[in-house]
């Protein structure tokens, strides 16, 4: 009997073995994670993007998320790639067996499989058109993504641009977008591939702690889904001063005084939303946009003046000496 026992758990834990070994490893974004529900996630709302802060930065579009309190719209967001040369491909809501789970998002060299979701922006369902690396810079596809100004590496190709009927349907399959992962899509899948990087986890965060992002509240519109509340505000300004401190562009006391201010404003609508039920006021709105707009300007000119991580501290021009 111990022999016979002992004979199935070789082959149980054998069969186990096989069923991991098939499984690729790099396709671990493509399996669906976190919660599984039987509520489809809201159609993705029509918003415009807002312009990138700076190059090197790409664009990962807004989405569904899911928590306790039901679905939450994350904006889109211009964030660093963990490395040059990689590009985002989304998360998505796939429906089968009568749930719907969620299928990470992942950095990687190619972009796969991503429902066939029409998140717009260059993501219309395959691929993206958005722009490509050159050389080890990003040019951005102008007829797809908004760029600020002053940008170097642009272009314009509005022939890649999907002009069909677009179907905002935020999931795959039955009831929602109907797609099937190509060939060449499937071999992405065994691409090595990186996760959500802290921005991106930030980002999400600050979209969560927002009750007006909430299917609850918003019905499936959300007042800001391009995402210009106060958080995202918050959170983009929060990438800026990331991307500086990379860059070179802010000293440590620049750092210091910057995240100060930062500090103080979240602070304040902190304060203000736990008085109000978890809103702000139109009047203190109006404040923090203020407030924000010079924080803004003053990030800007820290970037832009003289002193860099290298030079703190530039030495002025010698006078001339009088004789």
């Amino acid at each position: 009997m111990r022999m016979l026992l002992k004979a199935r758990h070789l082959v149980f834990f054998a069969l186990l073995f096989t069923i991991a070994a098939a499984i690729p490893v790099a396709s671990s974004a493509q399996v669906a994670v976190g919660v599984s529900i039987r509520v489809a996630p809201p159609a993705i709302p029509v918003y415009e993007q807002p312009p990138c802060p700076t190059e090197g930065f790409l664009w990962t579009p807004g989405y569904w998320a899911y928590g306790p309190a039901g679905y939450y719209w994350v904006p889109g967001v211009w964030v660093a790639p963990p490395r040059v040369g990689l590009l985002w491909t989304p998360g998505y809501w796939g429906f089968v067996g009568g749930l719907y789970g969620w299928h990470a998002g992942y950095w990687g060299p190619h972009v796969g499989f991503y429902g066939g979701i029409n998140y717009g922006f260059g993501y219309g369902g395959v691929g993206f058109v958005g722009g490509e690396w050159r050389g080890g810079v990003f040019a951005y596809n102008t007829a797809v993504l908004h760029v600020g100004g002053g940008f170097h590496n642009v272009y314009e190709n509005r022939t890649v641009i999907n002009n069909t009927t677009i179907n905002r349907v935020s999931f795959n399959g039955e009831g929602g977008v109907r797609a099937e992962p190509s060939a060449e899509e499937r071999g992405y899948m065994h691409e090595q591939h990186i996760g959500r990087t802290q921005d991106q986890i930030s980002h999400q965060g600050a979209a969560r702690v927002d009750r007006s992002n909430y299917v609850s509240v918003n019905h499936g519109t959300p007042a800001h889904p391009e995402g210009m509340g106060v958080n995202a505000r918050q959170d983009r300004q929060q990438n800026r001063i990331n991307q500086g401190v990379h860059s070179g562009q802010l000293t440590r006391g620049e750092t210091s005084h910057i995240e100060h201010n930062e500090t103080a404003i979240h602070n304040e609508v902190h304060n203000d939303r736990a008085a109000n039920g978890g809103r702000l006021t139109p009047q203190e709105h109006r404040q923090v946009e203020h407030q924000q707009n010079k924080e803004s300007r003053q990030i800007y000119n820290d970037k832009h003046n003289a002193k860099t991580a290298a030079h703190p501290h530039p030495q002025q021009e010698k006078k001339p000496e009088h004789h």
